[in-house]
């Protein structure tokens, strides 16, 4: 196990993060990649099917580098990271690379994450997906909704996309932010987190990657539901914001946007 002191002497202690509700016949696959690239990696199970936690079971016997943690019941991708990234810490873990179990991320650009996290421990990188043709056009255009609100949040354009759920969290100041107010259960969790680390004054560096919706992909945003999530989160957030214009705007004046990588 990894350990506090290595942390707090400036180690780089990574893991891998991975939620999973039910998408039993492509996290394999995602694990073998990650291991691959040297990654630890947890999952966390958030009340998935037997059929899944059979596959889960298998997966990580007797595999010193795997953890999984079981949620007793479904309670969303929310609840499932906060888990997962408080459960990352006290391994003693630094960072966590949050990654979909559903193969829609490229795995290949791990080693990408690692490097702009090595390049600054105190970032939150985010993922800034390149898409294909397979993304739902109504998906991509509701994103620019978001993004919109995101910079007057934040009066930032540092976060580029806070939707993407392959990211790479400093452990440290994540879960304190965890501890000081709980976070959304559901879709909204990956915008309402990033918004908040800014708030909190890390800098935030963007990385390209390729996003995919795999065919017959399996999906768990629900167009109403979630929508409505996330306008009520925007509502919280832009709320949040009006007491934080002062020092926001004294960032914006004596400190430069977190640089993009390329």
């Amino acid at each position: 196990m990894q350990t506090r002191a290595a942390a707090a002497a400036g180690a780089f202690l990574p893991c891998a993060l991975i939620p999973i509700y039910n998408h039993k016949d492509t996290i394999a696959r995602t694990v073998q990649s990650l291991r691959a690239h040297g990654l630890p990696v947890v999952i966390v199970d958030d009340g998935s099917n037997a059929a899944t936690r059979e596959v889960l079971d298998a997966l990580v016997l007797n595999q010193s580098d795997l953890r999984l943690l079981r949620l007793p019941h479904n309670q969303g991708k929310g609840r499932a990271l906060t888990a997962g990234l408080l459960a990352a810490n006290e391994l003693g873990y630094t960072h966590a690379l949050q990654i979909d179990a559903d193969g829609q991320h490229d795995v290949a650009d791990v080693p990408r994450f690692l490097a702009e996290s090595r390049a600054d421990l105190r970032a939150l990188v985010c993922g800034k997906p390149v898409y294909d043709d397979s993304v739902p056009r109504a998906r991509l255009y509701g994103r620019y909704v978001t993004h919109v609100f995101v910079w007057i949040e934040t009066l930032s354009l540092a976060i580029q996309d806070s939707m993407c759920g392959y990211r790479l969290y400093p452990l440290e100041p994540t879960c304190a932010e965890i501890a000081r107010k709980p976070l959304p259960a559901r879709m909204d969790f990956d915008t309402e987190i990033a918004v908040r680390l800014i708030w909190r004054g890390l800098p935030v560096r963007n990385l390209p990657t390729r996003v995919i919706y795999p065919e017959n992909g399996l999906s768990h945003f629900r167009m109403w539901r979630d929508n409505l999530r996330i306008s009520a989160m925007h509502t919280r957030l832009l709320l949040g914001m009006l007491p934080r214009i002062p020092l926001l705007l004294w960032r914006r004046l004596h400190h430069r946007e977190a640089p993009c990588a390329i």
